[in-house]
């Protein structure tokens, strides 16, 4: 990955400039999105133990598999981390877990989730909304996230097609997680109870 003037040239997308003052819009909080500093995501980002809480709350697999989130969970089916608890708006230091993953390995992505056909929005590949492995994510476009999940929602054999809904979903594959490690179960053993979690939901198996 090439690095010019200190800036990471990030997959998907073009090389930015970092701008004094960048921010980015954040999805979880207030009905109307927050702006976070640049400044601010570095210190999450740059922080040992903010790093750490993240850290403890992902469950990760072998061969490139979804990393699963077990932490909270917002409506859309995302991890939510709490990165800090700052003063002012409700939760205004809660941010997507999948979002945090992707710039704790590739770095601050300028002026994502602003309005304009060109800014950056998170993609996940997998289609599965609890995964926090950013291999499994790259940098598109609204209208390109928005005709990909149309498309592909078709396959019922999709995440994106689990009758519990995303949200749904990503709880029952953490509690499939939470289950197997309060019992001691081996990696193998809590594949097994992830694939029946995943299993449950499609709508195959209702008929």
């Amino acid at each position: 990955m090439a690095v010019v003037d200190d800036v990471l040239s990030l997959p998907g997308m073009p090389a930015h400039p970092v701008v004094a003052g960048t921010e980015q819009l954040a999805l979880l909080g207030q009905p109307q999105p927050i702006r976070i500093p640049e400044r601010l995501w570095r210190s999450w980002l740059d922080d040992p133990s903010v790093v750490a809480r993240f850290v403890a709350k992902c469950y990760r697999r072998e061969a490139n598999r979804c990393t699963a989130w077990l932490g909270s969970v917002s409506s859309t089916g995302h991890g939510s981390f709490r990165a800090a608890s700052l003063p002012g708006a409700s939760r205004r230091g809660t941010v997507p877990a999948h979002l945090f993953a992707y710039q704790l390995e590739y770095g601050v992505i300028p002026r994502l989730g602003w309005s304009g056909t060109d800014d950056a929005v998170l993609c996940h590949q997998c289609d599965f909304a609890g995964c926090v492995n950013p291999r499994h994510m790259r940098l598109g476009t609204n209208a390109v996230n928005r005709s990909e999940y149309h498309l592909r929602r078709r396959n019922l054999a999709s995440p994106l097609a689990d009758v519990r809904g995303q949200a749904g979903r990503t709880r029952a594959i953490a509690t499939a997680i939470r289950n197997g490690l309060a019992s001691g179960d081996n990696a193998d053993s809590i594949e097994q109870r992830i694939r029946s979690a995943e299993a449950a939901g499609l709508p195959l198996t209702l008929w």
